[in-house]
């Protein structure tokens, strides 16, 4: 059996060199380069996106649990929580700045960075994945993005980034070992289980609206997106104490 936190320990890898290469290259990383890499992880993306989405059994399992999910985002305002905690830190590193340093400080760069690592769809989901049946492709597909994003973090927030690794550590792994325990008290769960089918079918949805973002496609709200992971298992549940056939 996969080591359940497989893919946290690599995505904690590609922070820990991309903070150290951002650290030791500073300013000198070319804009144009940054922003061919990310679009070539937002294909990438795309492409999990979909794969993901076409495994569902019954296509109005994701349609609804992203209907239902998006409501109760929306309703709970997840979106706008994270960007006022996003505001939150921002006014930290504006009054260390204006503390008397005159650069970013160590603590500036690991709430930036570790807010950037930890939230989002692919951090819950592939988490989620690696814990329940130890695959952590989406968490290696994060992890090469978060290589990336960290880089052009320490080119501008310095060695702090380096220490987002710890969050990341607790958070996702975290995350991973919850889902592998309660996998273990539902007994049996694999990835040909319903429920599992069609949360990473709806899950696939979801990191589409990651994909349109890093493609400057279409700003979506991927946040308040976020219920409908959780949704479609119980749809799937419900239906089948009810006898429906998927």
């Amino acid at each position: 059996m996969t080591f359940p936190i497989t893919g946290t320990l690599i995505n904690i890898a590609t922070v820990l060199v991309g903070g150290t290469a951002g650290t030791l290259l500073g300013n000198r990383l070319p804009e144009k380069m940054r922003q061919t890499v990310l679009q070539g992880l937002g294909l990438m993306t795309l492409t999990i996106g979909v794969t993901m989405a076409i495994k569902t059994h019954n296509p109005l399992i994701p349609l609804f649990s992203v209907l239902i999910g998006g409501i109760l985002g929306e309703a709970l305002g997840i979106e706008a929580a994270l960007e006022r905690l996003g505001r939150w830190a921002e006014r930290r590193m504006g009054s260390g700045l204006q503390a008397g340093g005159s650069g970013p400080t160590v603590a500036q760069g690991f709430i930036t960075a570790s807010l950037v690592f930890c939230v989002g769809p692919m951090t819950v989901l592939g988490s989620i994945q690696d814990g329940l049946m130890g695959d952590y492709t989406l968490l290696a597909i994060k992890a090469l993005m978060d290589g990336f994003a960290g880089m052009a973090l320490a080119a501008s927030l310095g060695g702090g980034v380096i220490l987002s690794a710890v969050a990341v550590l607790a958070y996702q792994g975290g995350l991973s070992l919850l889902a592998m325990t309660s996998g273990a008290a539902l007994g049996g769960v694999t990835a040909a289980t319903p429920w599992v089918i069609e949360m990473t079918a709806t899950g696939g949805v979801v990191i589409l609206s990651i994909a349109f973002i890093l493609l400057d496609i279409k700003r979506i709200r991927a946040a308040n997106l976020l219920p409908a992971i959780f949704v479609a298992p119980v749809i799937v549940i419900v239906l089948e104490r009810m006898g429906v056939s998927l």
